[in-house]
């Protein structure tokens, strides 16, 4: 028998604050992953990369998952969470994610796509019901099968198009929908999951140990901003493609010319 929850527990406007962290990361994410496809060294490539999996896996989806979780409450239970858990579940999206971003590659490939769009879209949701397994409550959570594999199925698909347009499409506002498109996916499918769930409260049960989301969550929430900083800043003093190919020519017609020069 299923047992009566909260999922905006706290307001309707957690949901408002969820949906613009997943923007804001999966935008900075996606930019940096576009500026990897123009890396000129493997280095540099990686380095996109892996500012793109914190901004994306780190605060788009898993900072974006607990923030969410703020609403989430069983009445006449506390709520508690699972330290060891909740790093695993940051670990893994991270990881997941720049897996998958490496698999797409520096040029299109519609298979190296699918396969980084699946991974992402896969780890979207591993890093969700990880999370949940660092949920504590006097209680057990059981799921429905058919929520749960739609989660999975909104997370992949909105997934490769948000990469889809990264990797192809050249227009900057184009690549800000792309950002878009994966801020809905992350929070569509954090709620299709929540959906997916089914609580039993036990008060007989011992009560919950573990960290209120709180006391972690506002100082991971300020170096999640941080973290963002870096990134952003990378991205807005790097050489755009077409000035540096300029001034590459440029150069060249500097040099052809002093020769010239001292030939004559």
């Amino acid at each position: 028998m299923s047992d009566e929850m909260q999922h905006f527990s706290m307001g309707i406007w957690l949901l408002a604050l969820a949906f613009v962290v997943s923007v804001v990361g999966s935008i900075v994410g996606l930019a940096c992953t576009r500026h990897s496809m123009n890396a000129t060294t493997r280095r540099s490539r990686m380095r996109w990369l892996f500012m793109s999996a914190l901004s994306i896996g780190g605060v788009a989806i898993w900072l974006m998952h607990f923030i969410a979780m703020l609403g989430f409450s069983v009445p006449g239970s506390l709520i508690r969470y699972s330290l060891m858990w909740t790093v695993v579940s940051a670990l893994i999206s991270v990881t997941a994610v720049f897996i998958g971003l490496v698999m797409i590659g520096t040029e299109f490939r519609l298979f190296r796509l699918l396969a980084g769009g699946l991974v992402m879209g896969v780890a979207v949701n591993v890093m969700h019901y990880t999370g949940m397994r660092a949920l504590r409550f006097q209680g057990e959570i059981r799921y429905d099968a058919y929520l749960v594999a739609l989660s999975l199925v909104i997370a992949v698909v909105a997934g490769t198009v948000a990469l889809w347009f990264t990797t192809i499409v050249e227009s900057t506002v184009l690549r800000l929908f792309a950002g878009v498109i994966m801020g809905v996916a992350v929070v569509s499918m954090h709620y299709t999951g929540m959906a997916a769930v089914d609580v039993v409260h036990d008060p007989s049960a011992t009560t919950p140990e573990g960290l209120e989301v709180f006391s972690f969550l506002f100082p991971v929430f300020v170096l999640g901003l941080l973290t963002l900083a870096v990134p952003i800043v990378a991205v807005l003093t790097a050489p755009n493609q077409m000035a540096a190919q300029m001034d590459s020519v440029a150069d060249d017609l500097a040099l052809e010319a002093r020769e010239f020069a001292v030939r004559d």
